[in-house]
Parts: structure tokens; C-alpha cells; sequence
């Protein structure tokens, strides 16, 4: 499924608006780890910084993937099997406080927030997330 150009427009506009706030991606993970308990714990070892640059290039990767870029379906790809039942086991539900998270974070951020760019920010968003859920049970076998 293809995002239309102008949900992408609206979106790629508040992106760059957001990643210009050195802000965005810290505040971000802020609020996701003390969402719940679960993610806490899946965070509780993780470099931040190393996270923070791995969530700029999937939100990108998953944005170039919404127009069919090959290469950004083979990031989506990998990044889903490493985080399936079998390898890092985040379950399909924690992706809906992912974007919710991510969201209030976009209302925060982004000067010009308001329901456009909130719609645009779901059907994007969406699109990477029912991918990940789509592969949760899939077993990897290497």
C-alpha cells in the first residue's frame, strides 16, 4: 500500500520539523520507557544514543517504504525479524504505545502539530507497524 503524496508531504514536513529539535528522539524515549513496565525492561540495557540513531533511519526507511523503495522493504525486513517472538520478542501490542508515544511526542515537537499532521503521522507509521506485527511469530532461522 502506497501513502498519497500529499499524506506524505504533510508527513515529511513535520519530520524534518521534528529532527531539527535535538529534542525530539530523547523526549520520545523518555515517555516510551516509563509507559510500561515491560518496555522498561526491554530498555533496561540498551544504549540510548545507539537507539535513538536506529529509530531516525527506521522512521525514514519506513516512510521510503511506503513508496515501494526495495531497499527500505529489506530494512523493514530485518528490523522485523530482529525484533519477532523468536529473537528480541516485542509483542504486537507495545507497537500501539510506540505510536501513541510517538505521536504526543510529534504534538510536542512540532510547532505546526495539529490533526493533519497527526493523520499523516498514523497512516506512515501504520504502515511499518502492521508490517512488524505481520512478522512477530515468522521463525528465523539463522
Amino acid at each position: 500500500m502506497q501513502i498519497d503524496e500529499t499524506t506524505l508531504k504533510v508527513f515529511s514536513g513535520s519530520l524534518e520539523r521534528c529532527q531539527t529539535n535535538p529534542k525530539f528522539l530523547s523526549l520520545f524515549y523518555q515517555k516510551f520507557v516509563i509507559s510500561n513496565s515491560e518496555i522498561r525492561e526491554k530498555f533496561s540495557n540498551t544504549d540510548m544514543e545507539n537507539q535513538k540513531m536506529m529509530l531516525h533511519a527506521s522512521i525514514y526507511m519506513i516512510m521510503l517504504a511506503t513508496q515501494s523503495n526495495d531497499a527500505a522493504s529489506t530494512y523493514l525486513d530485518i528490523v522485523a525479524k530482529r525484533h519477532s517472538k523468536s529473537v528480541l520478542d516485542i509483542r504486537p501490542e507495545l507497537y500501539d504505545i510506540w505510536l501513541e508515544t510517538l505521536l504526543e511526542t510529534v504534538s510536542i515537537i512540532d510547532p505546526m502539530y495539529k490533526d493533519e499532521i497527526e493523520t499523516a503521522w498514523t497512516k506512515v507509521m501504520t504502515y511499518g507497524i502492521d508490517y512488524m506485527k505481520s512478522k512477530y511469530d515468522v521463525d528465523i532461522e539463522n
